[in-house]
């Protein structure tokens, strides 16, 4: 047995798996932890994952603990997506409830990922209370909610070819969209599979005793009204979770940039004048298309600073002397960066609030599932980007020349149309920041949310 922890409230948070989940997660927590020192947190990983963040800054009050990994090493989520998610499902459960055995004290909440939908049944079993953490846009939980509307409307599964340009207005909270920029619509078995999967877990919902939203009330309004209305556990908007008290209560780290080199690159350069790329951190484009891409940044003579992972040595050579290639940056305090005036993005939901907190506009190349929501809300809600790629076909490859006039025409800072656009940015990140302060819709709901636990 551990060494008892002195604590009101002992906080479990088993986060899915992977990065774009993990990373909420984390922040969230380490934001109930600075908001109240009665709490502690025990951080349930993988063991795979604890090798990764194990060494990672975290706070006094809070321990890192893991589970067996649900998959042997060699068998990646990358090499069968599916069958890693059905793992997660399935085999998580026991080692976990074995690990709450030898927890002191015994837990006061749970708060697991949505997808791991198990956790409510542990909570019912122990008399634990447990709450679901939704890290994409509430809008992605509204359409997946919905998901029986498409059935009953004809449009699912959807053909892209024929009717993918259609619009349809009857998910509850969501303004009219395009059949093509629904997630797991088409007719593939892999769609129809992850669809599965997905309702599966959110047959679970309504028996948590509580839901969070990764949101701001303000980004979607009519989504998290629509959803308040049709579920009745309480439902909190408590912010973006991300870090952004890294580079809030210390501005100067942004140009300061510790050790990083690439921050001394961008401090040399003008401001607003360099595009960020990034594709995110599992699923990517083709070979294909990253080399037009890379060419299309060398002929357009842009500013870049792109983060390419395992490629970055290669694509560094194709892309020129006018820009940086990395393998990996502190993103948040990147797009922050006076010097950035533009973010290329796949529009996973956690890039999608950082450049929303950062202020910067938008060139959208969504991959899959919550990505193109994503990117409608970026572009045709909020205003605050464009598509690199209208074409609603998934392998539509969009040629260098295109990409060219599309970048000098996103950078051109002397352009009306990307003032405008850089303007809303700014109206949007005062939204997003006024949501964070002390009054803020965000803050309000977190601090409630912890008075909430603090009294289970």
């Amino acid at each position: 047995m551990e060494a008892p922890l002195t604590c009101t409230c002992h906080v479990v948070a088993m986060p899915y798996p992977a990065r774009g989940h993990i990373n909420p997660m984390m922040n969230l927590c380490k934001l109930l932890l600075s908001n109240n020192n009665c709490v502690q947190v025990t951080f349930v990983v993988t063991e795979e994952w604890l090798g990764l963040i194990g060494s990672d800054p975290k706070p006094d009050n809070m321990r890192l603990r893991s589970i067996p990994n649900v998959v042997p090493s060699e068998h990646t989520r990358g090499n069968d997506h599916i069958g890693f998610i059905k793992a997660v499902m399935t085999k998580m459960e026991a080692p976990f409830e074995q690990l709450l055995d030898r927890l002191e004290p015994p837990p006061t909440i749970i708060i697991f990922d949505t997808f791991l939908y198990w956790g409510v049944a542990v909570g019912k079993r122990r008399n634990i209370s447990v709450a679901s953490l939704w890290t994409m846009s509430a809008s992605m939980f509204s359409v997946l909610h919905h998901h029986h509307l498409l059935e009953q409307n004809g449009h699912y599964p959807v053909n892209l070819s024929e009717n993918g340009d259609k619009r349809v207005d009857y998910i509850p909270g969501i303004s009219s969209m395009r059949l093509a920029d629904f997630p797991l619509n088409d007719a593939s078995s892999s769609s129809k599979e992850m669809s599965q999967l997905c309702l599966k877990a959110f047959a679970w919902v309504p028996k948590a005793q509580f839901l969070l939203f990764t949101s701001i009330y303000e980004l979607e309004p009519q989504a998290i009204d629509a959803l308040k209305s049709k579920l009745s556990l309480p439902i909190y908007t408590i912010g973006p979770v991300v870090p952004y008290f890294n580079v809030q209560d210390n501005p100067t780290s942004i140009t300061n940039g510790a050790s990083h080199s690439y921050f001394e690159w961008l401090n040399a350069q003008p401001v607003g004048s360099v595009l960020y790329i990034s594709q995110g951190s599992f699923f990517s484009v083709s070979r294909a298309q990253t080399d037009e891409i890379a060419i299309a940044l060398k002929e357009s003579g842009v500013r870049f600073l792109w983060v390419a992972r395992s490629e970055a040595s290669r694509l560094q050579e194709i892309c020129g002397n006018m820009g940086i290639v990395l393998t990996w940056c502190d993103q948040l305090k990147v797009l922050c960066h006076p010097a950035i005036g533009g973010f290329w993005s796949h529009c996973g939901w956690n890039s999608t609030k950082e450049g929303v907190f950062a202020g910067v506009p938008f060139l959208t190349f969504p991959i899959i599932m919550d990505q193109p929501l994503d990117s409608k809300m970026i572009v045709e809600d909020w205003k605050v980007g464009w598509r690199v790629k209208e074409d609603i076909q998934a392998n539509t490859l969009v040629k260098k020349d295109e990409i060219v006039r599309l970048m000098e025409k996103f950078m051109d800072l002397d352009s009306n149309l990307t003032r405008e656009m850089r303007e809303m940015s700014k109206t949007l990140q005062q939204i997003c920041r006024r949501a964070l302060s002390k009054e803020g819709s965000a803050l309000t709901d977190l601090n409630a949310f912890i008075r909430d636990i603090m009294q289970v």
